[in-house]
């Protein structure tokens, strides 16, 4: 009798356990999916990873960076900025094309708008965002075999001219509060929230055969 109610308590600490990670890996999902519909990433994609392709990657990314500062209007909407990025679009990818021109190659430069692009856990000097399925602004040279290059077009946080500091221009860009300390770091436990969201998704993506 003693054996079998301990082993029904273990069966209720069990459950009671599957249930907490349960509602947890819900609110994680929750949170992710409200910063990501926020946000536009940039994705610049390397034609091969060779030395050479991965030096011109980034004069491509500091051309469509240069192109696409002053292209979203500050506190503008996140509708107003993807509009405002396929409008550019053209020009974008002319920006990075001329470069691979002057740099002596003919690689093919092809900018994008896309939706639910896949990014890995990504930080940066001052703020992090986590994995997860974003809008992206996808910018392809060559055959776009190579390693990627990440940042973040709106809010504005990689373009030249911005002066605020992170926190300020996710602030305008239409983060709340809770979202802007979640990527600055200023909320507690972040880190392990960023791993958790994204061994979330890796378990996901194993029970869905991706």
């Amino acid at each position: 009798m003693e054996k079998r109610d301990r082993l029904r308590r273990w069966e209720a600490a069990l459950l009671a356990g599957v249930a907490a990670a349960a509602l947890w890996g819900v609110r994680l999902d929750a949170e992710r999916a409200a910063l990501a519909d926020k946000v536009v990433r940039l994705h610049v994609l390397a034609n091969s990873d060779s030395g050479e392709d991965q030096a011109l990657k980034l004069q491509v990314r500091d051309a469509v960076l240069s192109a696409a500062d002053g292209l979203i209007a500050p506190g503008g909407s996140l509708e107003e900025a993807e509009a405002a990025i396929v409008e550019a679009l053209p020009a974008l990818a002319a920006a990075g094309a001329q470069v691979v021109g002057q740099e002596g190659y003919s690689y093919p430069v092809t900018a994008s708008l896309e939706h639910n692009v896949w990014f890995p856990t990504k930080t940066y000097t001052d703020f992090a965002l986590p994995a997860g399925e974003y809008t992206a602004l996808r910018v392809v040279i060559g055959e776009g075999g190579g390693q990627n290059w990440w940042c973040v077009v709106f809010p504005p946080l990689c373009l030249g001219s911005v002066t605020e500091t992170a926190a300020e221009t996710a602030l305008e860009g239409g983060l709340d509060s809770g979202e802007v300390a979640l990527i600055t770091g200023e909320s507690e436990g972040y880190v392990v929230k960023f791993k958790a969201m994204e061994l979330l998704e890796d378990f996901r993506g194993w029970v869905e055969g991706r």
